[in-house]
């Protein structure tokens, strides 16, 4: 059973993909977030950088954006395959000058965000690329008779001087199917273009999708057998959307009545807990040891307590296999980007290593983030890298350890507060308690009331429920105790 189960919630939202019954990604969203990247704007030049062949356009946050020289390339030049090496910053862009730019990269610490004015519109199964004519196919459709047949019906179809890149769930469609995708890019890149001569500058004139249009644009094939969401105004939307993006699956989408924790309900919670271990074992018994890093991600492979049936040969070559599908879902799930090294267990057969390779290459097809693996290094060493995509589960879900100056993880406030969150509608649904009180160790109680407090009297408001909470010392510092439930006078008594 492949499934998608969406929580909304106050604090955040989450999406897990489960495939074959297995957990493989799990994407997290706060309300707070603004996601920017896709998001199309009108800004002004503030300052040309001729030094750096940059720009910095002003775009109505808080830093200014980061305009390189060949992301500034006009649709003209580009078209007359001018090398954009001999080109300057300074004779495309000028100080006051209005631009639309489109937001390629998120900001980081003290950068702004990147942009280019090469706008990209991506579809159900194409993205439309209005300042170029190529034509391209995902790498990931493998049939070079369909990916023939998908060129030569987008070159009889796509926008008179545009491009088109076909995705990979536009295999097997038909020229129908992308002609609808195209007329409504087409539609909305013509809108964004009347914006060139209307309205002031800076402001944001289109918004890509949040968390759950992409989920419904970008990961609900007719692979996936059902979705699950828990939030009836926002069932209402994804059949709205569906209807436009994929109406044949509308039918697949499902209302989870509230009143229990949906991934607490479905095991994804668990399945979470376990995705933050550094030990993973196999069904076989043997197991891998994952150590993240900032430089990179080393993967360890022991047979662990499997001893095999037939000889040594047999038994490391099976858990090198089991390892390497284990390994493949485990980056997806935790979100690992940079450079990996991973390390098999030695095989002395050339034919058995090779097959690994290929069984591991084979695995990572079902990835949507760009790997590439560069083979066997001299210490025997497996070598590869993956794109950096967003931030890692590890780093969503954990936060340094004060106590021991960062050698140890713990519980993110982010975690603690989804779960002060759940635990308090359960308890407003279930119960007739007017007040929750919760034990945490002073240091995040202090954490959080300091700088969650705004967050806390949202929960308290939404569901009609006083939170309490006090300090206990004897607490770890990421645990969090729901100690009482009752009438408020009784749990003030408590207080007290």
């Amino acid at each position: 059973m492949n499934e998608i189960i969406i929580d909304v919630g106050l604090y955040e939202n989450r999406v897990a993909i489960i495939e074959e019954n297995e957990l493989v990604e799990i994407f997290h969203e706060r309300k707070e977030d603004k996601k920017i990247q896709g998001n199309v704007y009108k800004g002004r030049v503030v300052n040309v950088l001729p030094g750096m062949q940059a720009a910095f356009i002003n775009i109505g946050l808080e830093k200014n954006a980061f305009l390189y020289v060949r992301d500034a390339v006009p649709k003209s030049m580009l078209n007359q395959n001018i090398d954009i090496k001999s080109l300057s910053i300074k004779d495309l862009v000028k100080q006051g000058q209005e631009l639309i730019v489109q937001v390629i990269k998120e900001p980081y610490g003290t950068k702004g965000a990147r942009v280019t004015t090469h706008i990209t519109l991506p579809g159900r199964y194409l993205v439309l690329m209005p300042y170029n004519t190529y034509v391209g196919v995902s790498r990931k459709i493998s049939s070079e008779e369909e990916r023939e047949r998908l060129k030569k019906v987008a070159e009889s179809i796509r926008p008179e001087d545009m491009g088109l890149i076909l995705r990979t769930a536009s295999k097997d469609k038909t020229e129908e199917d992308l002609k609808q995708d195209i007329d409504y890019l087409v539609n909305i890149y013509s809108k964004i273009d009347r914006e060139r001569n209307l309205g002031t500058s800076p402001r944001v004139i289109y918004k890509d999708f949040d968390l759950l249009g992409r989920t419904i644009r970008d990961m609900f094939t007719k692979k996936i057998d059902k979705i699950l969401i828990n939030d009836k105004n926002k069932y209402e939307d994804l059949l709205e959307l569906s209807s436009n993006i994929s109406p044949n699956l509308k039918s697949r989408i499902h209302y989870f009545e509230r009143g229990d924790d949906l991934f607490k309900v479905t095991g994804i919670d668990s399945k979470i807990k376990s995705a933050l271990d550094k030990k993973v074992w196999l069904k076989s018994g043997g197991y891998i040891i994952i150590d993240e890093t900032e430089a990179l991600t080393s993967i360890d492979v022991n047979t662990g307590k499997f001893v095999g049936s037939i000889n040594l040969k047999d038994t490391v070559y099976k858990t090198n296999i089991e390892a390497a599908k284990e390994i493949t879902k485990q980056l997806r799930l935790r979100n690992i980007g940079g450079i990996i090294i991973i390390d098999f267990i030695d095989m002395t057969n050339k034919e058995d290593e090779e097959n690994l390779i290929n069984v591991f290459k084979n695995e990572l097809k079902k990835d949507r983030t760009k790997t590439t693996v560069l083979g066997i290094t001299q210490l025997g060493l497996l070598e590869m890298t993956r794109k950096k995509s967003r931030n890692k589960l590890s780093t969503r879900l954990l936060s340094e350890c004060p106590c021991c100056n960062g050698t140890s993880k713990i519980k993110s406030t982010d975690f603690l507060l989804t779960k002060i969150e759940k635990e308090a509608e359960r308890v407003s649904i279930h119960t007739s308690a007017e007040g929750i009180l919760f034990e945490l160790n002073p240091f995040k109680l202090k954490e959080i009331i300091e700088d969650y407090k705004d967050m806390i009297e949202i929960i308290e408001n939404h569901f009609n429920i006083k939170i309490y909470m006090v300090g206990n010392e004897d607490l770890k510092i990421d645990d969090l105790i729901n100690k009482k439930m009752g009438r408020i006078i009784d749990i003030e008594k408590i207080m007290d």
